[in-house]
């Protein structure tokens, strides 16, 4: 079997305060396989920006340790540990462009840094520009650019060293939606065309669902759940998992909000044209009332879940259920559901 190009080991993180230690990290377990897009996602102060500060060790870890295509990273020299860490490039939320360079300038720097020649460096970058689409804006500075723009300057630059696995930390929190969707597009088509491992932490689901394989939710400094994407999205295991997925609503209407008896209908990938509830509703002559909804088409398959109030007459909500299991849907009681 091959080694997952990263792999976290028990890893802690503690930092002394005025106020005493703080634990940041506690009993880190995870492994990422190259090659994929591998999500880390959390609330605000749960973690995972230390917890991929200690992937790279710009912040070495208090206990545990992370392997680097099997090498141990606590056990690297200094010069070691710098190698390593040019096989990661980092993307941030504020970008972090020098602002006294152009952008071809910005992209050139890590390949300054390591020695590259000027020609050989400025040629690296301005093929980096064109694959982001800036090669126009080479001679720019970053105050004449749009947020996206300098990101993908930013994205260019993380590219200089040829890396392995590129970091991104919240690296669309700053942008607007369409703004995003186009960032995010940009980073599976890298991944894809370049086999650039890549790990994205983020507070918002959205960007999970968007472009990664497998997601880590990260609560109160440990590790909630890991899994594929679609199986955490179709059932997730831990409060903060279904807090994440479902929100606030969508948690009180699993709990049962109101009176009655509810079903979670859980949407694995029928065709998203088909109108299952339409065709419930019409079968079973029994009106359903829609607590909650959050599916997804993707790409055309309709992923996801919805708590549905039953008919209050037995037969009626009887008439459901039967229909439901006709049609082989998957479903679940959710009166109690805790959350």
């Amino acid at each position: 079997m091959e080694t997952p190009i990263i792999q976290i080991k028990n890893l802690a993180k503690e930092f002394k305060t005025a106020n005493g230690p703080v634990r940041a990290l506690q009993d880190i377990n995870l492994e990422v396989s190259a090659g994929e897009i591998f999500g880390i996602i959390g609330l605000s102060g749960a973690g995972k920006s230390t917890l991929v500060r200690c992937i790279n060790y710009l912040e070495v870890p208090t206990e545990g340790d992370v392997l680097f295509e099997g090498q141990s990273m606590a056990a690297m020299t200094d010069a070691q540990r710098r190698a390593t860490r040019r096989s990661m490039g980092m993307i941030f939320q504020q970008f972090n462009l020098l602002a006294q360079r152009n952008v071809i300038r910005n992209v050139c720097f890590p390949l300054e840094l390591t020695g590259v020649p000027k020609k050989e460096a400025r040629e690296r970058a301005l093929e980096l520009l064109k694959m982001v689409g800036l090669e126009d804006r080479a001679q720019a500075y970053p105050a004449q650019l749009s947020g996206g723009q300098k990101q993908r300057v930013a994205i260019a630059r993380a590219l200089a060293t040829n890396p392995k696995v590129i970091l991104c930390d919240e690296a669309t929190s700053a942008l607007d939606p369409n703004t995003t969707k186009q960032i995010l597009e940009l980073l599976k088509e890298i991944n894809q065309t370049m086999g650039v491992t890549i790990i994205v932490i983020t507070h918002e689901m959205a960007v999970i669902e968007a472009i990664c394989d497998r997601v880590a939710i990260i609560d109160q400094s440990r590790i909630a759940e890991v899994g594929a994407v679609s199986e955490i999205f179709l059932n997730p295991q831990s409060a903060i998992g279904r807090k994440l997925i479902m929100g606030d609503a969508g948690e009180r209407a699993a709990g049962g909000a109101g009176s009655g008896r509810s079903i979670r209908i859980i949407f694995d990938g029928r065709e998203s044209a088909e109108p299952i509830i339409s065709n419930m509703v019409l079968a079973c002559k029994a009106p359903v009332n829609i607590m909650y909804a959050a599916t997804r088409d993707i790409q055309g398959k309709a992923m996801g879940q919805m708590v549905v109030q039953l008919p209050k007459d037995a037969d009626g909500a009887e008439r459901v259920i039967d229909y439901l299991e006709s049609i082989k849907i998957p479903y679940e009681e959710v009166n109690g559901y805790e959350a």
